[in-house]
């Protein structure tokens, strides 16, 4: 067996794991061979193969992506934003996200994958769970960008539309819904143990309202068979939840109990609506099924709260017993705004600047996502955990004066304040600067073509047939100046 490379990295403020939860490490070491980490302390007496000079900088465990959808998430930049529609309760899901998808070409896909790693990357995400249908593209751009991943191709027995902008309808093929079930299977076969054990598969039946009993119960025995984790949009939207109430006379997750297919494999997208809260005002004990059931809720904060809906609230989902963890789903993929909203939106919804804190906000982007995946190898920076490592400047505009390096990094951070990223031991990202992802101008430049071909075809798709500037209107009108 060859020997593994020695690092010893000297950092100033190190957020390390003693065995219970994060602790504080002021002027101490890590050191990790090959991709695992075997020491942290004060000091280390031993050799190095290689030293990293961290004076003034803060060191964290990488952030842990629990929600993406890497594919198309860049586009619903300047498109989504001041748009809900009351029909649908505030949610884009029935009338922007269909178009949008049908709109995009092959191209513009693979431009979403490839920006979305240079953003991951650059704002701290050391591993990604991902949701869609070009899972290849993914695990190779992943690959070489030398991201973790966690990929799904994802598969459902329906999908929703809107006839009319006025009521979400269904289209069901059972046959079409087991054979994309299948096709995940194997690709999870395919592609989990690649690139060094970085990439690895998942199940991911599509979303409550589009997914048939049978289809959910055959997913639970296959995710048993597998030993892979499973993912589900639930509670997501008031329309989904009162369609699931009108079929079943229950809440989804009440549904999903009753059949079976909770458990603490299962990370929840969202779970934003349970039956308790104001948006759905249906007697129900959601969150206490959350809680007993052990399953992980994927918490997104942004694309909710761009809509005005908020989670009511992170807080207290904690207090019940719930785990949480932290996820994007849209853009901006960047998991420093995703910790630093979930924490402010809760303190609104609570009114408690107290609930809510950055260690919560912190806990759920590292070491909840690692326990909703069944990994104790990741979100921590202890020996026997892969060497997944953020450096953080603590000497900018952002991060001064540096008291507490969680309370900085959750609230006052900025994505240039994180200088270098290292996966799996190996450095990605240094000096701000993606080494093996694409480079930030040429991710956008092929982003902004792939955006000006979907934007152009947005009235062929639309049930009204309206351009994308009926559907998302400017925010100013045009001028042709004096």
């Amino acid at each position: 067996m060859a020997t593994r490379e020695r690092t010893v990295l000297r950092a100033s403020h190190i957020i390390a794991y003693d065995g219970a939860g994060h602790r504080y490490l002021r002027d101490g070491v890590v050191v990790y061979e090959g991709n695992e980490i075997v020491h942290v302390g004060k000091a280390f007496d031993g050799t190095a193969d290689h030293t990293i000079d961290a004076t003034g900088k803060i060191v964290t465990p990488g952030l842990v992506n629990t929600h993406s959808h890497l594919s198309g998430s860049p586009l619903d930049k300047s498109l989504l934003e001041d748009r809900g529609p009351r029909q649908f309760y505030l949610s884009g899901l029935f009338e922007f996200l269909p178009v949008r998808g049908e709109a995009q070409d092959a191209e513009a896909h693979h431009a979403a994958v490839d920006f979305s790693m240079t953003e991951l990357l650059r704002s701290g995400t050391t591993t990604i769970m991902e949701i869609g249908v070009h899972g290849d593209y993914v695990a190779e751009a992943a690959g070489a960008a030398g991201l973790r991943a966690y990929i799904a191709q994802s598969y459902r027995s329906g999908a929703w539309y809107t006839p009319d902008g006025k009521r979400v309808a269904y289209r069901w093929d059972d046959d079409e819904g087991f054979g994309a079930m299948d096709a995940s299977i194997r690709h999870i076969e395919t592609i989990s143990g690649t690139y060094g054990d970085r990439i690895r598969g998942y199940l991911s039946p599509a979303q409550v309202d589009t997914c048939t009993e049978a289809l959910l119960r055959r997913s639970r025995e296959a995710a048993n068979s597998l030993q892979v984790p499973m993912a589900l949009h639930v509670s997501q939207s008031v329309n989904e939840f009162m369609e699931m109430t009108q079929r079943h006379g229950m809440t989804p997750l009440e549904w999903l109990r009753g059949i079976g297919f909770l458990g603490p494999d299962c990370i929840l997208g969202h779970c934003i609506i349970p039956g308790e809260s104001t948006w759905a005002n249906y007697a129900a004990d959601d969150i206490g099924i959350l809680a007993e059931t052990g399953a992980a809720v994927a918490h997104a904060v942004w694309v909710f709260a761009r809509r005005g809906i908020a989670m009511e609230s992170f807080s207290r989902y904690l207090r019940r017993g719930v785990r949480m963890t932290l996820g994007t789903d849209t853009c901006p993929q960047n998991m420093i705004e995703a910790m630093r909203y979930a924490a402010v939106v809760s303190k609104i919804v609570d009114r408690n600047t107290e609930l809510a804190t950055a260690a919560d906000a912190f806990n759920a982007a590292t070491l909840g996502g690692a326990a909703a995946l069944g990994r104790d190898d990741l979100g921590r920076i202890a020996p026997g955990a892969k060497a997944d490592l953020l450096i953080w400047d603590a000497e900018t505009l952002n991060m001064s004066p540096m008291r507490d390096p969680v309370k900085n990094i959750v609230y006052n951070a900025a994505m240039e304040d994180l200088r270098t990223v290292i996966v799996d031991g190996r450095i990605v990202v240094e000096n701000g600067v993606p080494l093996y992802a694409k480079d930030p101008h040429t991710a956008a430049t092929a982003l902004q073509a792939a955006g000006e071909r979907m934007w152009s075809r947005f009235a062929q798709y639309d049930w009204q047939g309206r351009s994308v500037d009926e559907m998302s209107p400017q925010t100013y009108p045009a001028w042709e100046g004096a």
